[in-house]
């Protein structure tokens, strides 16, 4: 018997997400950006041992990378609303 893995979306674990933004908004851009692909290649291990099919993987890691850019772009730019 085969089964399709299928991971919970890494763009919804907002905790991962919203770590991996603020760290990268302290670093220069050029280490910003490669702790962003170290992350994004750790997880996509992760999802490969766990069995997961290399073109979900590529989904996940695409929207991963388009959750931690979201959140970096909102913490540079947005302000606070108002009470």
């Amino acid at each position: 018997m085969t089964a399709v893995v299928l991971p919970f979306p890494l763009a919804r674990r907002l905790d991962l997400i919203y770590r991996q933004a603020e760290y990268a908004l302290c670093l220069k851009q050029q280490k910003g950006d490669e702790h962003i692909q170290r992350q994004l290649k750790t997880q996509a291990e992760a999802l490969r041992r766990r069995g997961v099919g290399d073109d979900i993987i590529a989904r996940e890691v695409a929207g991963m990378e388009a959750a931690i850019r979201a959140t970096m772009w909102r913490l540079t730019f947005d302000t606070p609303e108002e009470a």
